[in-house]
């Protein structure tokens, strides 16, 4: 599921209808990309060097897209009626450990979910009152949503919390994943399962900035075209982090 969605039973299906975007991404334009800015080391993109750079205690600063405001969190929180507070959420960043290059794993969300159908995302969701931690969070969805066993899974640690305008704090959690697993998605909720190379995602090149006249003003995303997926949004926001901790 995205980052910022709620589990979602069958049952559930007819009082809640899919709400998608009041507008379609991929038809905003794009008004700058960073091509002033230098991709992450190749030597960063590989099994040692991911280790490694989660082991470095670096400083570094969170970028704050138009998403991940606090304000408009809170807003979107209260206009849910969870009084202001936003509900705690976690994701897997999956990276499958290749020997000679790391890849993103993401899933392509079905049509009929409730929030954000068929947009891509990292397995992930709503904490459950019995998740111990961030980590026991991501773990269990990526189980659940497409039948990743924790065996494979070598958590490096967490990126910082992602805010969203439908009122989720998302804690990401970065994970190496051992290549070779056989995904059985749920089919409610998992529509594909792929893979995108990281020397792709973590060019800044390929971050398009667009921007979206909204009603309460213009709003920019990010978006990252990945031959026939569009990844934008959340995902696209907590993978800019990533760019930034691993040029640190």
């Amino acid at each position: 599921m995205s980052s910022d969605d709620l589990t979602l039973q069958p049952s559930s299906l007819e009082q809640r209808k899919p709400r998608v975007p009041s507008f379609d991404p991929q038809a905003m334009p794009v008004v700058a990309r960073d091509t002033h800015l230098s991709p992450v080391e190749r030597h960063l993109l590989s099994i040692t060097g991911m280790r490694q750079r989660f082991l470095e205690d670096k400083e570094w600063a969170v970028e704050l897209t138009d998403e991940n405001r606090s304000v408009l969190a809170a807003k979107s929180a209260m206009a849910a009626g969870r009084g202001g507070m936003p509900t705690p959420a976690a994701v897997l960043v999956p990276m499958v450990a290749y020997e000679d290059e790391l890849k993103i794993l993401l899933t392509k969300r079905t049509s009929h979910l409730h929030d954000h159908p068929g947009q891509i995302s990292f397995p992930g969701g709503r904490t459950d009152p019995e998740d111990v931690s961030p980590e026991h969070t991501a773990l269990r969805e990526a189980q659940e949503e497409i039948g990743l066993p924790e065996s494979y899974v070598e958590i490096l640690g967490r990126l910082p919390h992602y805010l969203t305008i439908t009122g989720y704090q998302v804690t990401p959690i970065a994970a190496l994943v051992k290549p070779g697993c056989v995904y059985q998605p749920d089919p409610f909720e998992v529509d594909e399962i792929f893979e995108v190379p990281m020397s792709f995602l973590m060019n800044p090149h390929h971050h398009e900035r667009r921007m979206w006249q909204s009603p309460e003003g213009a709003r920019q995303f990010y978006s990252m075209p990945y031959e026939n997926k569009f990844i934008w949004g959340a995902t696209a926001g907590m993978l800019r982090n990533l760019y930034h901790f691993l040029r640190a």
